[in-house]
């Protein structure tokens, strides 16, 4: 596996954001956002993993960076959750390993724009026991999310921004919001911000991004 791109802040860190790219992408995609967070958040490593290239049954079984194989998109995305698992332990490996750096996990948040949201969402309120700063969730959803999702007392204390677009035509508006109010419904502290764009990532949208990471992280 590709080793992810690691941008170290202008001070010691004390701090990190682990930012999953979405399908199709690739590890240096967000590397322009963590480097304008990092203005204002001069202690904050940012940590971008690249997926794996798999075939992806939905284009064709075309080969491309890919954090789980998609299915079918219809009714509900069928997905391969094997991989989404292994997916999130990857991630969970991750937080372990910016923990062994001196950086509490209190301290450390979980980003990702559309499948790599989706992992994050897995990783933060279905595999991770344990505290975390926050998630950030950017035009995504949350496909292991049901009826009977069930939270741990340290997983209802993990924050989340949802982020999304109200034209959104890849990941619908109301799959985001699906997941926002699984998570409201459970007591988690949750935030929901939608912008007049598709499927991707506005200025605005990382002003926000800044200033809930700068609330958190005081």
């Amino acid at each position: 596996m590709t080793d992810p791109l690691i941008i170290q802040p202008a001070k010691p860190a004390d701090a990190c954001v682990i930012w999953l790219h979405g399908l199709g992408a690739d590890r240096y995609d967000f590397l322009p956002v963590a480097e304008a967070l990092q203005e204002t958040l001069l202690s904050t490593r940012f940590v971008l993993p690249q997926a794996p290239t798999r075939p992806v049954t939905i284009n064709g079984g075309y080969e491309m960076p890919s954090w789980y194989d998609i299915k079918a998109m219809s009714p509900a995305r069928s997905i391969s959750l094997e991989e989404l698992e292994t997916s999130a332990k990857m991630v969970t490996d991750l937080i372990e390993a910016q923990k062994r750096t001196g950086i509490d996990a209190s301290r450390i948040f979980l980003a990702g724009f559309s499948q790599g949201g989706a992992v994050v969402f897995h990783t933060a309120y279905k595999q991770w026991q344990g505290p975390l700063g926050g998630v950030i969730a950017l035009s995504t959803y949350a496909p292991t999310f049901d009826d009977e999702l069930q939270l741990s007392a340290s997983q209802q204390r993990i924050p989340t921004l949802c982020l999304h677009g109200q034209f959104d035509d890849v990941v619908q508006n109301a799959m985001g919001r699906s997941a926002y109010e699984h998570l409201k419904s459970r007591g988690v502290t949750v935030t929901w911000q939608e912008y007049p764009m598709g499927h991707q990532v506005l200025p605005e949208e990382i002003r926000d991004i800044r200033t809930w990471l700068t609330t958190r992280l005081g």
